[in-house]
């Protein structure tokens, strides 16, 4: 009899140990440092997945934590909540676009003169250019100019 009480014991221990870790509203919040409202808005704005159950008895996961961090991540990046949906829809969908022009909208654009007449504007964000990789191209570009122009001279 004892045998048998120790393994259920036992068992239902580990059943206990192996289930999901849940939290509730209050916890959650504390964990991911955000006010109980902005947690329920971000569930309300579709940027975070519903809660198991409603009301009081509705039970967070770790799943729900990491998309929360996320969406705090992206926040303090500067993206609008908005941005920050179209970044979760987009996710699983390959590379994103970039983030659609607007009246207002600041951009900061790389100018480089060739020549007379000759100019290139490129954006590095719009384009998916790093630092380095605009300045290969310019360098890039600065080269097959002078090899056009050094061509015409030897003729």
């Amino acid at each position: 009899m004892i045998g048998q009480l120790t393994m259920t014991v036992l068992l239902s221990s580990i059943a206990v140990m192996n289930a999901p870790k849940t939290f509730t509203l209050d916890e959650i919040a504390a964990l991911v440092e955000l006010p109980r409202r902005t947690v329920r808005y971000y569930i309300q704005s579709g940027l975070v997945d519903r809660p198991q159950g409603i009301g009081k008895g509705a039970s967070y996961t770790q799943h729900h934590v990491e998309q929360l961090l996320l969406v705090r991540k992206w926040q303090l990046a500067g993206l609008s909540l908005e941005r920050i949906g179209e970044v979760l829809k987009q996710q699983s969908g390959g590379p994103l676009p970039p983030t659609p022009r607007r009246a207002g909208t600041v951009e900061v654009w790389s100018h480089l003169v060739v020549a007379d007449g000759v100019e290139i504007t490129l954006e590095p964000g719009r384009a998916g250019l790093s630092p380095e990789q605009v300045r290969a191209f310019f360098r890039g570009v600065t080269q097959v100019y002078e090899q056009l122009h050094e061509s015409e001279e030897k003729e």
